[in-house]
C-alpha cells in the first residue's frame, strides 16, 4: 500500500509521523474549523467558494491569518499534495486551530493548519447506486447560534448521530435543531422534494453552510428547478416525494427510505449529471 503524505504548517510529512503536541487547542478545545474539499482530475473544485467560508469562519473563530488562505494559496497547497501522493482525484480535510498556549483564555493568537489527503478512484461525483436508509436522531438537538453555519473542530452532536446510525444500521441520520425541525444528516445538508418543490432547511434554522448545499441550490434554480429554503417539520418524511443529501466529497447522494416510506430519485440524478457537466465544463 503506498505512503500517504499530509501537510502540517506547510511542511509535507508521512501520514504516520506524529505531530500533534498535547497543548494543541484544537485537540484541547476544539478551538478550530475544518474544511472538506475534492479534488478532481488534478484540479480542487469549487475553490473560491471553500476560501469565502473558510475566512468567514476564521473572522468568526476571531483566528488571525485568514487572509493567507486565498483561493491560489488553497489551490497551490492542493496540487502540492496530489503531486506528491502521486494521484488526480482525492478527498482533502483541511483543519485550521489556534496554535499555541493557553487554557480557555488563548495567550495568542497565530494559527496552524493541516492539510490531509485521501486518494479517491471516481473521477466524477459519483451517485449512489444504492440508496440510503436514514432515520432521525433525537437525542441531542443542534443548538442555533452564529456558530451552527460553521465546520468547528466540535462535532459531538455529529458523532453520536453517527454511534446512532451505526446501532442501528442506518447509512445516515437527521439531526434536528433545537426547536425540533429538520437541521442536517451526520454530515450532509438535507433536500426534501414535495409538491414539485425542493425544500432544504435555511440556514436560520441552525445547518452548516455548506458548499455543494449552494451548489445545488443554484443548480436547480439554473435548470428551473423551484428551491424553497425553509423551516422544515420532519414529519415532511412520509409524505415527501424525494429526499437527498449533498456534501463535498459526494456531490450528491439520494435516500431510498426512511422508516417504512420509500422514495423516488430523479431529481437527485438529474441534478448529479448536471454538477459533474458543471464540473467537466470547467476542467
Amino acid at each position: 500500500m503506498a505512503l500517504v503524505f499530509h501537510n502540517f504548517n506547510g511542511a509535507i510529512i508521512p501520514a504516520n509521523q506524529q505531530v500533534l503536541q498535547l497543548n494543541n487547542r484544537g485537540f484541547k478545545y476544539g478551538d478550530g474549523l475544518f474544511e472538506d474539499m475534492r479534488m478532481l482530475k488534478g484540479q480542487l473544485q469549487f475553490a473560491n467558494l471553500y476560501v469565502k467560508r473558510l475566512q468567514a469562519g476564521m473572522k468568526t473563530l476571531k483566528l488571525n491569518d485568514y487572509t493567507v488562505w486565498e483561493a491560489d494559496f488553497l489551490r497551490e497547497k492542493a496540487r502540492e499534495l496530489s503531486g506528491r501522493n502521486k494521484a488526480k482525484n482525492g478527498h482533502l480535510h483541511l483543519t485550521v486551530f489556534r496554535d499555541l498556549e493557553g487554557l480557555q483564555t488563548p495567550e495568542v493568537y497565530q494559527t496552524g493548519y493541516a492539510l490531509e489527503w485521501e486518494t479517491l478512484e471516481d473521477q466524477q461525483y459519483s451517485l449512489n447506486t444504492r440508496g440510503l436508509l436514514i432515520n432521525v436522531y433525537e437525542d441531542i438537538p443542534k443548538p442555533i447560534n452564529i456558530l451552527s453555519s460553521l465546520k468547528t473542530c466540535n462535532s459531538l452532536i455529529n458523532v453520536l448521530a453517527g454511534i446512532y446510525k451505526q446501532q442501528n444500521r442506518l447509512d445516515d441520520a437527521f439531526i434536528l435543531n433545537q426547536n425540533g425541525f429538520l437541521c442536517e444528516s451526520i454530515n450532509s445538508n438535507i433536500f426534501i422534494k414535495y409538491n414539485g418543490t425542493v425544500y432544504t432547511p435555511a440556514l436560520s434554522e441552525g445547518c452548516t453552510k455548506g458548499v455543494m448545499r449552494q451548489v445545488v441550490i443554484d443548480l436547480a434554480l439554473k435548470n428551473s428547478i423551484p428551491v424553497t429554503e425553509a423551516q422544515i417539520n420532519p414529519q415532511i418524511l412520509n409524505e415527501a416525494e424525494e429526499v437527498f443529501l449533498s456534501n463535498e466529497t459526494h456531490g450528491i447522494q439520494w435516500v431510498l427510505g426512511f422508516n417504512r416510506k420509500r422514495y423516488f430519485y430523479e431529481v437527485s440524478r438529474f441534478l448529479s449529471a448536471k454538477l459533474n457537466e458543471q464540473v467537466n465544463e470547467s476542467l
